[in-house]
């Protein structure tokens, strides 16, 4: 029986970047995004009998779907809850009936940003809007459904294929004389190669592909795990890095924009942002064995690669 992984929202940010990482280390799997419905059961146990069928056997599942437009969900908290506590419940609930360990993905939007040490996986946590408050739910969905669990908290997540705060702030600087961005929020952005490489590596673990050389490394515990690049920074700070290292690559055309500070209260959103939510990884670093990038070193691998689309 062959083993492969099921990679859920595959076409999203996230799940576009692991696609593209599990087929460059060879290793199987299936993707699906709106053409499964994950907020029915039916629909996904349907599609993993199907799929199961033959030589290829589901043998863990990924979910990179997810409701992730923080201040909408103000407005659409029904459809965020569906998307991310309901979905991820029937996906916990499949894994369990399948033998198959879940990786999911959450967020640092759990936490309320309160204090100034990073944050653990132990700390309490205390949404402060809909789009945290339903993936803390998811979170708690999965934990009831299912022990063979990892949940990877992640933050100021940005890749190569989809919107994202990098590509935003670029293309507002080559167009505009002038930028205006939040310098009292603090936080680590994390290049989807970084979680990728993590979500292969605990993959590796826990599945066994039938060609590894040597031993095979024992499966980290399940639970939750705090995956971000390494360092912190400021919004204001990231994009007056985002503007150095994209002028050095030719990404910047307006070298003149300025990158102006603004406090979060003359940038008001309709979704109250934590303020600080900076994610202590010693936990992953310790159970995989070895050290995160630093957000910096992310950012160059992501603005020089040809995979880099303005």
């Amino acid at each position: 029986m062959h083993n492969m992984i099921w990679v859920i929202g595959c076409n999203g940010m996230l799940g576009t970047q692991l696609c593209r990482a599990l087929k460059e280390n060879d290793l199987d799997f299936v993707g699906t995004d709106r053409n499964v419905d994950m907020t029915s059961f039916d629909s996904l146990s349907s599609f993993a009998e199907k799929e199961s069928s033959g030589e290829k056997k589901i043998s863990a599942i990924v979910n990179c779907a997810a409701y992730t437009a923080v201040d909408k969900a103000e407005s659409e908290p029904d459809f965020a809850q569906k998307l991310n506590a309901e979905g991820p419940k029937n996906i916990a609930s499949l894994a369990k009936k399948l033998s198959v360990p879940l990786i999911h993905i959450s967020t640092d939007y759990v936490f309320d940003g309160t204090g100034s040490t990073p944050r653990s996986e132990d700390d309490a946590i205390a949404p402060l809007g809909v789009y945290g408050v339903t993936k803390a739910d998811g979170e708690k969905a999965v934990m009831g459904e299912t022990d063979a669990f990892y949940i990877l908290r992640t933050a100021w997540l940005y890749g190569w294929d989809g919107k994202n705060f990098v590509y935003t702030m670029i293309r507002a600087m080559n167009s505009r004389e002038s930028v205006k961005v939040v310098s009292d929020q603090r936080g680590t952005p994390t290049f989807c190669g970084t979680l990728s490489s993590v979500i292969i590596q605990i993959l590796r673990r826990a599945v066994d592909f039938g060609s590894h050389d040597g031993e095979k490394p024992a499966p980290i515990p399940y639970g939750i795990y705090h995956v971000t690049d390494e360092g912190e920074t400021t919004w204001f700070d990231f994009t007056r890095e985002i503007k150095t290292q994209a002028e050095k690559c030719g990404l910047l055309t307006n070298t003149a924009c300025k990158v102006n500070a603004c406090t979060s209260e003359e940038y008001p959103t309709p979704a109250k942002r934590p303020a600080y939510s900076v994610l202590s990884k010693q936990k992953i670093q310790d159970a995989l064995g070895f050290k995160l990038p630093q957000w910096q070193e992310s950012l160059t691998e992501f603005l020089q690669s040809p995979l880099c689309k303005l």
